[in-house]
């Protein structure tokens, strides 16, 4: 099942996409939803972010490749390494991610989303797919003149819009060997599949679980493939994980 929010009388809904076409749903997001009436195709219909997360916890250094893409003294991590986005990083697709810092290399960083479904607290590898909702498609926008001035990532990470997010969750996706790709104005720069994660999506939520509790709605970025790369304001970006969709925005200078 696809799952979506769009805009629908000055607040937000939650629909099922089928066929290019919304369906209300009814329910409740993490128990359960019913598809209802038509509302249209998903050109007539606003989307929002698929989900309003209360923690944005993210991957780095989780497919080989890309850990010495930047730098060619980089370890590969024997531990996932965890950092996070403050929620005002946020946007949907089509939205305009807005440079903060125009002088310097900000990339793209495409990936796969994880949407967690069921509170996690210390679950183990085996149990961690009973407490996911489902995947979507999120770009990690970075600075990197900021990421290596100040050592760790928060600042880097963190301005406004460096996080867009959708367009849907897909509840059924097997994530075993699925593609994520960034095509930027139309030029493949991503292309690899998550079978060559260092730390596969179950994995994480075990061991993201033990640090700290995931409540439902709380999403995981799960790192990057190699291949990222800098964008300039008038750049279209977009991110696609396989069986999700295309993740679009345009690039401005804030």
């Amino acid at each position: 099942m696809k799952i979506m929010r769009y805009e629908a009388g000055g607040g937000a809904s939650y629909g099922i996409l089928d066929n290019e076409m919304v369906y209300t749903a009814s329910g409740d997001l993490f128990t359960g939803l019913r598809r209802g009436d038509k509302v249209g195709s998903l050109a007539e219909v606003t989307l929002l972010t698929p989900v309003q997360p209360g923690k944005i916890v993210c991957v780095g250094l989780n497919y080989a490749a890309h850990v010495t893409e930047n730098d060619a003294s980089r370890a590969v991590p024997d531990e996932p390494v965890l950092f996070m986005k403050p929620n005002s990083t946020l946007i949907a697709i089509s939205e305009q991610i807005r440079i903060a810092n125009p002088n310097h290399r900000t990339d793209y960083e495409a990936e796969l989303v994880i949407v967690i479904g069921k509170r996690a607290r210390g679950v183990s590898e085996a149990d961690a797919a009973a407490h996911i909702l489902g995947f979507t498609a999120g770009n990690d926008v970075s600075d990197r003149v900021l990421q290596a001035k100040d050592g760790q990532w928060v600042r880097a990470k963190g301005f406004d819009t460096y996080c867009p997010l959708g367009p849907c969750i897909e509840t059924e996706l097997d994530v075993r060997d699925v593609k994520v790709e960034s095509r930027l104005n139309g030029e493949v720069r991503q292309s690899q599949t998550t079978a060559s994660m260092i730390f596969n999506p179950h994995f994480l939520v075990s061991y993201i679980s033990k640090v700290m509790t995931l409540d439902p709605g709380d999403i995981i970025l799960t790192g990057t493939p190699e291949g990222v790369g800098p964008m300039k304001s008038g750049d279209t970006i977009k991110v696609e994980v396989g069986g999700v969709g295309v993740l679009r925005n345009p690039v401005t200078n804030r």
